[in-house]
């Protein structure tokens, strides 16, 4: 198989002598996990309104199978793994269990396959995560209540990828600048990732959009990439506000505590509690809790039992970095492909070795214009972003980006034997030479020439295959249905446990937590 050229890369650029700077050990070191969100959804595309099944066990203790905003949204974890292989051969096996849980009560569910969600029931009847008694699991519940005041139910519905990425031995100042050149340079990941160029009307009911009709009951833009990623997807008013820096860890830590700890107008006029006294949300200020603030990119660090994740951050440092704007790819069965995560591996590499000037709120807005255009017009021949100040065409740009990864997919492919990073980086030029190849594209051919232009068919239909497909896995080991159903039980009496042991009252369990003294 061809793969990209990069003899004409500069032997001696600031990347190559950076690269060549690190060792074997580090490279080896490299680990990446994969969090995917999905809807449960019945047959026929209506979201499932069953409560968590009870055989997936504790969404509040599982370590691998949790839910996201909603109820009927689940979420499956991985742990961090040294090789793409090993990452997506848990990740099936996750999907296995899921669905090997379903097999009762929930028989007739599957997981949808798209970012964009399923037909949504009214806004009022999508339902909220569930944690159970204990105040842990109470704060869990109210925090996503607040999302929905403040959000809406429909927004926090979209699903997508997570890819959480380390290398050894890397600083502080290294992730941060490995996040600048991210965000400079991730409109390439949702060119050639994005997935979600149409929804089911039901979304936007009611609401302004400048969508075009497709088929009966589907709108979409024609050129688009990414809805989840432009304004019909995660996006704040209130948080464009925000001026969050980028340039080290200490500005970043001082802009979250101060969304943190200052009241928003908008939310003090929600306030926290309704006439019976039931929690509306965390707190008034801008953000309620760290998780709550939106971006393509997070600096994270595990955190110890009940420490605030800005205070982890700020006491041992950048752990992993979040990649957060990857879309369910609905062609593939997990919603994933080692493909895309080869790429992923160099793309970040890249944007760790290569320069990383500080960003400036000028600089930042213009990326978000530029996320924006290729969200909603990637594919549009010609179309131009913004680049230090000057209209450059995207497809020019993205062509840059991939040829500068090449010393990178062979240094690691050198490494693991194989052409798999190699492969990927070939991936990504022939879809820029055709880009009718892309999953954006894909998604609007097969809906139009298999479904009449109709998003809920065709996902259905993709949702459908996948189920089977994980079904007709072979069981990773005899045993693995006795250790799912095990690890759910597990869950179940740590749950009970951690109710049992609290011994503030919620009020003051919240007072203690939303401390500001806890943000370190």
């Amino acid at each position: 198989m061809a793969h990209p050229d990069d003899t004409t890369t500069d032997a001696v650029s600031p990347l190559n002598t950076r690269l060549q700077a690190l060792s074997a050990e580090r490279l080896r070191g490299i680990r990446r996990g994969i969090e995917k969100e999905s809807l449960r959804a019945l047959p026929g595309g209506s979201l499932a309104q069953t409560p968590h099944p009870l055989a997936l066990g504790s969404a509040l203790t599982h370590p691998r199978i949790t839910t996201d905003f909603s109820e009927s949204q689940l979420e499956l974890i991985t742990g961090a793994h040294r090789s793409v292989a090993a990452c997506l051969a848990e990740l099936g096996e996750i999907h296995q269990a899921v669905f090997h849980a379903f097999q009762d009560e929930h028989a007739d569910e599957r997981l949808w396959v798209s970012s964009m969600p399923c037909c949504l029931p009214a806004e009022a009847d999508i339902p909220i995560g569930q944690y159970g008694h204990s105040n842990v699991g109470r704060a869990k519940t109210v925090y996503r209540t607040g999302l929905s005041h403040r959000y809406g139910r429909r927004m926090q519905t979209i699903s997508g990828i997570h890819y959480n990425w380390s290398i050894p031995g890397a600083t502080n100042d290294d992730y941060f600048g490995l996040i600048r050149n991210f965000r400079r340079q991730s409109f390439l990941l949702l060119w050639l990732f994005g997935a979600s160029p149409a929804v089911c009307s039901s979304f936007v009911d009611g609401l302004p959009h400048g969508l075009q009709p497709l088929g009966a009951g589907t709108l979409h833009l024609p050129h688009a990439t990414s809805l989840r990623m432009g304004r019909l997807g995660y996006q704040s008013d209130a948080q464009s506000r925000l001026a969050v820096s980028y340039n080290g860890l200490a500005g970043y830590g001082g802009s979250l505590q101060a969304a943190l700890t200052q009241p928003y107008p908008a939310y003090e006029a929600i306030g926290l509690r309704d006439d019976d006294g039931n929690w509306k949300q965390l707190s008034t200020h801008l953000l309620q809790i760290e998780n709550e603030f939106y971006g393509t990119i997070r600096p994270k660090r595990t955190i110890h039992t009940g420490e605030r994740p800005l205070h982890a951050l700020r006491e041992r440092g950048v752990e992993y970095v979040e990649v957060r704007c990857m879309d369910l790819d609905p062609f593939e069965t997990t919603g994933i492909g080692e493909t895309t995560a080869h790429f992923l591996d160099v793309f970040l590499l890249h944007c760790l070795l290569s320069d990383s000037p500080p960003d400036s709120p000028e600089e930042i807005a213009a990326l978000g214009r530029n996320q924006h255009l290729t969200a909603a017009r990637g594919r549009e021949p010609g179309l131009k972003l913004e680049r230090d100040g000057r209209a450059v065409l995207l497809v020019d740009w993205a062509a840059e980006i991939v040829e500068q990864c090449a010393p990178i997919a062979r240094a690691l492919d050198e490494l693991h034997g194989g052409s798999a990073h190699r492969d990927a980086l070939g991936a990504a030029q022939r879809a820029l030479a055709v880009p009718a190849t892309l999953p954006s594209a894909r998604v609007i051919e097969v809906m139009q020439r298999e479904h009449a232009g109709q998003f809920v068919p065709f996902v259905d239909t993709r949702s459908a295959l996948a189920r089977e497909q994980i079904l007709g896995r072979p069981l990773p080991d005899p045993d693995a249905p006795r250790r799912w159903a095990a690890e759910a039980a597990e869950s179940l009496v740590e749950q009970r446990q951690m109710e049992q042991a609290d011994t503030l009252n919620f009020e003051e369990f919240l007072a203690d937590y939303l401390s500001p003294a806890k943000l370190g």
